[in-house]
C-alpha cells in the first residue's frame, strides 16, 4: 500500500480533481479510494493495475458525493473547466501536453497565490508529501506548513484558479513556480527527510518526468534546460549511492563505474545549451556543480577550488543558508577540515539550520577528521537529535561508534 501511495497518489488526485473541480472533495475521495485499497486487498489481493483501481475507486467516490449533496452547484464555481476549445488563432499558442499531474501542478502555481504557498501546495497535493515532510523542506515547523496549505487551498476556491496548463502566452509568469516545484520535489526524493529508504525513486522519477515534460513545452528555456540537466546529473549517481545491504555509500566512496553514463552525458549535453543560452540561472550553476562531480575521474581527483567558485555565483544568484553550508563544506574539501570549520561557524547562529541535521553532521566529519573526538561526538548526536531518515540515522549511529571507540582508547 505504501508503493502505491507513492507512485499513483498524485495521477489518482489529478485525476479526481478534473472530476470534482474541488482540490478538498477530491483529496478526501482519493484517501477514501486507500482506505479502501487497505480493507480490500488483503482479501483480494492487490490488483494488475493498482492505479487505476484506485482512481475507479476514488471516482466513483466523487460522483457518489456529488449526486447525493448537489455538489455539482458548489464544486463547479472553485475550478473553471478544462481548456476551452481552441480556435483556428490560438491553436499553435496551447501546449499540447494532457496530463492531468501537469495540470494540477499548474494550478497549484497560480501567480493569484503566494511562492511559497505555490510550492507547498504542490508538493502537499500533486506529490503527496506529508504536511511534516513539506515543513521539513522550507524548514518550518508543521503547524506553519498546515496553515499555509489550508489558506493556499481556499485561495485556489476563492481565485476560481483553472485547471489547466497555460497557453504559452501565460507560461512565462507560471514557469519559475513549477521549476522550484519540480526541484524541491526531487530534491525530497533524493535525500527523504523521513523513512526508511535512502531514495524515493517514484518523486525522484516523477520530478525528472515532470522536467521533460516542462522541457517539451518550452525548449528554448534555459532555466528550464538548466533543472534537467541538474536533475539528470545528479540522479546519476543514484545506483552508486546504496550499499549491497542498502547502506547509506559517500560520494567519496561511491563506484563510478556504477554511475548512469548516459545521464551524465545528456545532462551535460543540456548545461551546455543552458549556459549557452544567456546569462546562467540557478539551476545552470547548480548542473555546473554536479557535473563537475561527474565528470572528475575520482574523488582525489575532484576540482574543488571549482566548486568554491561556482558556489560563489550560485550564492549571488540564489542566497541561501543550504548554499551557504554547502559552500562551506567545499572550503573545507578544498582547504582542509579547520577552514571548513572556520566556514562553518557563522551558519551556528543562522535560525533557518537550527533544525537542519546536515550542518551538525558536517561539523561532525570535519572535527572526526581533526582528531577532535569529543567535540565530534557531541556534533554526531546532534546529527542524530535531528535526523529522521533510518538510513541517514544508520550511517550516524555508526560513526558515532567509531568515535565513542576512539575516544575511549585516547
Amino acid at each position: 500500500m505504501a508503493e502505491a501511495h507513492r507512485r499513483d497518489w498524485a495521477a489518482v488526485l489529478a485525476s479526481t480533481v478534473r472530476l470534482t473541480r474541488d482540490l478538498d472533495l477530491a483529496e478526501e475521495c482519493a484517501q477514501d479510494a486507500y482506505t479502501r485499497a487497505l480493507q480490500t486487498w488483503p482479501r483480494t489481493g492487490v490488483p494488475a493495475r493498482p492505479g487505476g483501481w484506485l482512481t475507479t475507486v476514488a471516482g466513483n467516490r466523487a460522483r457518489d458525493l456529488l449526486r447525493r449533496e448537489s455538489a455539482w452547484r458548489r464544486a463547479l464555481p472553485l475550478l473553471v473547466v478544462d481548456d476551452p476549445v481552441p480556435g483556428p488563432e490560438d491553436t499553435a499558442e496551447r501546449p499540447v501536453i494532457a496530463d492531468d499531474r501537469l495540470r494540477l501542478v499548474f494550478t497549484c502555481c497560480h501567480p493569484a497565490l503566494s511562492r511559497e504557498a505555490q510550492v507547498a501546495l504542490t508538493l502537499r497535493l500533486v506529490c503527496g508529501l506529508s504536511t511534516a515532510e513539506v515543513a521539513h523542506a522550507f524548514l518550518v515547523q508543521e503547524s506553519t506548513m498546515a496553515a499555509r496549505i489550508t489558506r493556499a487551498k481556499k485561495k485556489i476556491a476563492a481565485a476560481a484558479i483553472p485547471y489547466r496548463v497555460p497557453s504559452r502566452a501565460e507560461l512565462p509568469e507560471r514557469i519559475d513556480a513549477v521549476c522550484e516545484v519540480v526541484h524541491l520535489l526531487f530534491t525530497t526524493g533524493h535525500a527523504p527527510p523521513v523513512g526508511d529508504r535512502l531514495v524515493r525513486a517514484d518523486l525522484v522519477d516523477c520530478a525528472v518526468r515532470l522536467a521533460r515534460m516542462l522541457h517539451r513545452l518550452l525548449p528554448g528555456a534555459a532555466d528550464v534546460a538548466g533543472l534537467l540537466a541538474l536533475l539528470l546529473l545528479v540522479d546519476a549517481r543514484r545506483g552508486a549511492r546504496e550499499s549491497a545491504s542498502g547502506g547509506l555509500v559517500l560520494l567519496a566512496e561511491q563506484d563510478r563505474g556504477r554511475w548512469d553514463a548516459d545521464g551524465i552525458a545528456e545532462g551535460v549535453d543540456l548545461l551546455t545549451r543552458a549556459l549557452s543560452a544567456g546569462p546562467p540561472h540557478r539551476y545552470a550553476v547548480q548542473a555546473a556543480i554536479a557535473a563537475v562531480h561527474a565528470e572528475a575521474p575520482s574523488w582525489e581527483s575532484t576540482d574543488w577550488a571549482e566548486i568554491v567558485a561556482l558556489y560563489d555565483v550560485l550564492l549571488r544568484l540564489w542566497p541561501s543558508p543550504v548554499v551557504e553550508l554547502n559552500r562551506a563544506v567545499a572550503v573545507g574539501l578544498r582547504d582542509g577540515p579547520r577552514a571548513g570549520l572556520d566556514a562553518l561557524t557563522p551558519l551556528l547562529d543562522e535560525p533557518a539550520l537550527a533544525t537542519y541535521g546536515y550542518l551538525s553532521a558536517a561539523r561532525a566529519d570535519f572535527l572526526r577528521r581533526l582528531g577532535k573526538w569529543a567535540q565530534a561526538l557531541t556534533a554526531y548526536e546532534e546529527a542524530l537529535a535531528l535526523t529522521d531518515n533510518a538510513v541517514e540515522r544508520d550511517f550516524l549511529v555508526r560513526r558515532l561508534d567509531e568515535v565513542r571507540a576512539r575516544l575511549q582508547g585516547s
